[in-house]
This record gives structure tokens, C-alpha cells and sequence, in this order.
């Protein structure tokens, strides 16, 4: 390449006669994380050494799975027709089943713009979500 090529005919081709381009001087790598570069990794990389917290034996993920929607997007999850089929009949609470789209579990996050009553289906409610939906004229169902 032509970096090497200038460097002809320049002895050590830019890396001093004293210290001279060995291999790995200082170790491949992360090495010496924990020896020789310490104050490196103490200053620009703090907490990369050690654990933090306990462990969890075989831990089974899909208990813990538990998507959240916020009761601000419940509209987007409302189709246009299902819309207009609640203002053609009044009388009817439009029914929306969080699970179908995929959600568990409804936070409060936000206000419901929604201008007809809606009946939330959702495994999990928060305290904070269940009362808009209540505020908003709709109400709550908990399903398995």
C-alpha cells in the first residue's frame, strides 16, 4: 500500500529505534484489564468487573412475559369499521381484547381519546388505567 511504500528507506518506518514495533507489547485484547491497564478501565469503562444482583435458577422466561400497552394507543388498536359500527348503534359498548393484538397488560400513561364506551379486556390492569377507562365512560374485564 502506498503508507509503505513513503516508508522506504527510513530505517524504522516510523516506530522509533528505541522502543521498537514488537508484536503485543501490552497483550492482546481486553488483557490486563484487572492488572496493567486498570486505571484505563477505571475511568473510561467503571463497573465492567464484577456481578450485581442475584441469580435465578432456571428461570423461565415465558412467566415473566408480559407486554404493556398504554390506555393513550387503546384507540390505535380499534379498526376504523368497529368504530363506525359503535356510532351506528349507540347503545353498544365497543368490546376490545388487548390480547388479540398481543398486550397483557394496560398501564395508565396518558388520556383515553376515545368519545364512546369501551369494555377493555386484559389479563392485567393498573390501578391508574382502570380508573380512566372507568373516567372515560368504559369499563374493565380481567381475563385468564
Amino acid at each position: 500500500n502506498t503508507k509503505h511504500r513513503k516508508k522506504r528507506g527510513h530505517v524504522s518506518c516510523g516506530h522509533g529505534r528505541i522502543g521498537k514495533h514488537r508484536k503485543h507489547p501490552s497483550g492482546r485484547g481486553n488483557a490486563g484489564g484487572q492488572h496493567h491497564h486498570r486505571i484505563l478501565m477505571d475511568k473510561y469503562h467503571p463497573g465492567y468487573f464484577g456481578k450485581v444482583g442475584m441469580r435465578y435458577y432456571h428461570k423461565l422466561k415465558n412467566r415473566f412475559h408480559m407486554p404493556t400497552v398504554n390506555t393513550d394507543k387503546l384507540n390505535l388498536l380499534i379498526s376504523d369499521e368497529a368504530k363506525a359500527a359503535v356510532k351506528a348503534n349507540s347503545g353498544k359498548a365497543l368490546v376490545l381484547d388487548v390480547t388479540q393484538h398481543g398486550y397483557f397488560k394496560v398501564l395508565g400513561k396518558g388520556t383515553t381519546p376515545i368519545d364512546f364506551p369501551l369494555l377493555v379486556k386484559a389479563k392485567f390492569f393498573s390501578k391508574l388505567a382502570e380508573k380512566k377507562i372507568k373516567e372515560a365512560g368504559g369499563a374493565c374485564e380481567l381475563i385468564a
